[in-house]
């Protein structure tokens, strides 16, 4: 019965293209339940941001679980198990921490009859959609504009993140590609920061002293990015440095020069989509099953599109990006 009351009125609000639903419906507001990554990576932050808005707009309301180790398997299984045992929530809007290992976790979920939209990372399994983006395009896109900074021939140092994450391994593709394609570029070697600011940090110090020339470093996020700027002030090295996620801090870095480039992998915008195709779905509307944010590279030379907080960007609307 509340299946077919939520059904009818968010098809009531899609009908008038938006996600409100009628006041009836507050009493008893459908629930969605997000589950995350970790609490370090300011992208997640944006995810987290990113449903509440699109919930509030429904009427609806959020449950947060985030691992308090940050990517920890064991701790998001625990979380989902203590979801899955109480009230249990409409919707689930899921970032798994491994592709492979939380298989299991996302048949748990759907076994109990929970509609899943899996978001940034991509799992095998019986989800409602999935809302990502191209990473091995996110990796060539920032390797290609990070070359060009050097004239496409130099010494490259990459850092990718957590060996685990789908996201790393194929941005780790995009960048060897982009090696590939432009035999001027010596990849000097791949580090594992980790998807972090600390281990980016630690391990591109150790990186600069087995390098005494290094002209670019490619990094799987702006986290990491952070963390190699930071190495490199310290040391008093200088070279370009590129990242993705398009977040507050990287947009400023761009502004200074401190970074050649970032891409808009935002998180923000596949939340947004993603809640939206879980909501079009509890109406009864089909979703595709795939559905992939455009890459879209940050430079100087756009910056100021992108310069604005996180907190302040607005959710794309589905018709900008799912195309009929």
């Amino acid at each position: 019965m509340r299946t077919e009351i939520v059904r009818r009125h968010l098809l009531a609000s899609l009908a008038v293209g938006a996600f409100a639903l009628p006041a009836m419906a507050q009493d008893n507001p459908l629930t969605i339940a997000v589950f995350t990554k970790n609490n370090t990576n300011p992208a997640y932050e944006a995810a987290r941001l990113a449903v509440d808005r699109v919930a509030a707009d429904a009427g609806a309301k959020t449950v947060h679980y985030v691992p308090e180790t940050p990517d920890d398997v064991d701790q998001q299984r625990v979380l989902i198990d203590a979801m899955l045992a109480g009230e249990q929530p409409d919707l689930v809007v899921f970032v798994p921490v491994h592709d492979t290992k939380m298989e299991p976790d996302l048949e748990k979920m759907t076994a109990a009859g929970l509609p899943v939209v899996s978001i940034v990372n991509r799992i095998k399994g019986n989800v409602v959609a999935h809302v990502g983006s191209d990473d091995v395009a996110v990796g060539q896109a920032a390797a290609d504009t990070l070359f060009a900074s050097i004239g496409d021939s130099g010494r490259v140092l990459a850092v990718a993140g957590t060996p685990a994450a789908v996201t790393s391994r194929q941005r780790v593709e995009g960048y060897e590609a982009a090696v590939a394609a432009h035999p001027g570029i010596e990849s000097l070697e791949i580090i594992a920061g980790m998807y972090q600011k600390e281990p980016a940090y630690a391990e591109t110090l150790a990186a600069l002293e087995r390098h005494p020339e290094i002209d670019a470093i490619w990094t799987a996020n702006d986290v990491m990015a952070y963390g190699v700027i930071e190495a490199l002030k310290e040391t008093g090295r200088e070279a370009r440095v590129s990242g993705t996620n398009g977040l507050d801090q990287a947009i400023q870095l761009i502004k200074s020069g401190e970074m050649v480039a970032s891409v808009d992998f935002s998180s923000f915008k596949m939340a947004c989509i993603g809640t939206q195709a879980g909501l079009r779905h509890l109406a009864g509307q089909e979703v595709p099953a795939d559905i992939s944010i455009p890459v879209a590279v940050i430079t100087i030379d756009n910056v100021a599109e992108f310069d604005v907080p996180l907190k302040e960007r607005a959710c794309p609307a589905w018709e900008d990006v799912v195309q009929p």
